[in-house]
């Protein structure tokens, strides 16, 4: 009867947290805007300059709302408590960027990057195993804990930074971090996950919608690397804790092919010399909007139906491979 009475009172609060987080994101966001810094227009984005003097950094006050409220309205344990930790830091790394007047060096931002992917990696070793499910074959393989670690920070890396690169056009980098945590997120009820974690991922869905509130074609302030690198990390978390890591693969595809794209372009060209996709603007969302003129707002809705639409054949694909029966 205890028992029941906590689970009764805990979706209540959770109720009001999930409610709760809504509406403080979009009052403080309407704020506070005024106090973030401005953007001072991308010079080689495609209508990158039309950014010029909008708020930029949102990720900053809707990332505290998300932990403060989690804070008060979650089951929070050591593990969760740390992830929420390095996300703020994530945040704060692409903050004081976002606030600087000369842009920092990518040498600079991705030795940070590696650093929290690093603190991430071997927080959830320490409360997690090594093992890996392989949906599509319904096997489970043991890796040696030093070889997940490293495979993990590579997967964290990634996720930082190709959601980072794919945050170009209003709305684009949120709603499509919001299709692949939802994905997650019905994927950890099927295999019940843990319920504490699957709560959080509500709730920062939750703010993201927040801040999409404002941030719609034609957006009034733009989140930033604070919100953007909070979200790539946030996502690698997620992954993590399916115990499925390559689902970031298929569930955050559109995200990996937009941002990683000119990742791999400008590293193959600055180390090896070699310079592929020549006639191809990237960000893919630049190319798009460019050379096929698309509109910002059919880049963004297309871009998410593919999203879904893969999304969709995984989760399908999953709760066959998973035995599940409705």
């Amino acid at each position: 009867m205890i028992d029941y009475l906590l689970d009764v009172n805990f979706n209540i609060i959770a109720l009001v947290g999930i409610l709760g987080a809504f509406a403080i994101t979009c009052f403080c966001l309407h704020t506070f805007m005024g106090k973030l810094p401005k953007d001072l227009g991308r010079e080689f984005a495609h209508n990158g300059k039309l950014s010029a003097g909008k708020p930029r950094g949102a990720g900053f006050i809707f990332i505290l709302v998300f932990t403060a409220v989690a804070l008060v309205t979650g089951k929070l344990n050591t593990e969760l408590g740390i992830y929420l930790i390095l996300v703020i830091a994530a945040m704060m790394t692409g903050f004081l960027d976002d606030c600087s007047r000369a842009p920092w060096g990518e040498l600079k931002k991705g030795l940070l990057d590696f650093v929290i992917a690093v603190m991430l990696a071997v927080t959830y070793l320490n409360f997690n195993s090594s093992d890996i499910y392989l949906v599509s074959i319904d096997k489970v393989i043991h890796l040696n804990q030093v070889v997940f670690g490293i495979l993990a920070v590579v997967l964290i890396w990634v996720s930082i930074n190709v959601t980072n690169c794919a945050d170009g056009v209003d709305g684009l980098s949120g709603s499509l971090t919001i299709v692949t945590l939802i994905s997650v997120y019905i994927i950890d009820c099927f295999i019940n996950n843990d319920s504490a974690f699957s709560y959080l991922i509500l709730l920062f869905v939750i703010c993201i919608l927040g801040y999409l509130w404002y941030n719609a074609t034609p957006s009034v302030l733009m989140m930033g690397d604070a919100g953007s690198r909070a979200m790539g990390l946030f996502i690698s978390i997620a992954i993590l804790k399916t115990g499925c890591p390559l689902l970031y693969i298929p569930l955050a595809l559109v995200l990996i092919l937009d941002g990683g794209l000119g990742l791999l372009k400008v590293s193959l060209l600055r180390f090896l010399k070699i310079h592929i996709m020549k006639n191809v603007r990237l960000p893919f969302h630049d190319h798009v909007r460019k050379v096929w003129n698309w509109s910002n707002t059919q880049c963004v809705f297309r871009f998410v139906i593919i999203q879904v639409v893969i999304c969709l054949a995984v989760i399908y694909m999953f709760i066959i491979r998973s035995n599940i029966i409705f």
